[in-house]
């Protein structure tokens, strides 16, 4: 298995025809692909899925947070 001429410490991003069928398992709306953390970014839910090796990786328990969510109401830890 030899290099691509662009190095492989360079992420592959997922092919484009792809990306326009991609939706988030969660809430079932389109992704948007970040390209400097080669992540598909679901706004709404504010998580993000990686991609390795240009395959997005939709499983919801590798997603990870993208920001913080105030706390819903009730849900306080005593």
């Amino acid at each position: 298995a030899s290099a691509s001429a662009s190095g492989s410490a360079r992420p592959q991003p997922p092919e484009p025809s792809l990306l326009r069928f991609l939706v988030c398992p969660l809430s079932k709306r389109p992704l948007r692909y970040e390209e400097a953390t080669n992540e598909l970014i679901n706004e709404e839910l504010g998580i993000a899925y990686p991609i390795i090796d240009g395959i997005p990786n939709m499983v919801p328990e590798a997603a990870r947070m993208t920001h913080k969510k105030p706390p819903a109401e009730g849900s306080e830890q005593p």
